[in-house]
């Protein structure tokens, strides 16, 4: 099996959803490291205001759907939840 990677953007519409990601963000980090088949993991701010760059791999489609089941029901999934996610995704099987 191949490995999964995200790559992509966190698109915070304000200063408010951006202090949201900041204050949620160091937890959310080390729960996902800390995951069974999480190999990287790494959100950064990039260079335009309330914009995050996101990239994710996992060893496997079963890690990686296992991560996003846990993030749906997670503190950070619940503060993010209307946060635009403009995410792609290669590795899946479909």
């Amino acid at each position: 099996m191949p490995d999964v990677h995200l790559t992509g953007r966190l698109v915070c519409r304000n200063a408010e959803e951006d202090a949201r990601v900041r204050e949620h963000l160091p937890r959310h980090i080390a729960l996902t490291r800390a995951e069974p088949g999480c190999l990287a993991f790494e959100v950064q701010p990039s260079a335009i205001p309330w914009v995050w760059d996101v990239a994710e791999r996992f060893r496997d489609e079963v890690s990686f759907r296992a991560h996003q089941d846990r993030v749906a029901t997670s503190e950070w999934g619940m503060q993010t939840a209307g946060i635009e996610r403009r995410y792609t995704v290669q590795g899946l099987s479909g």
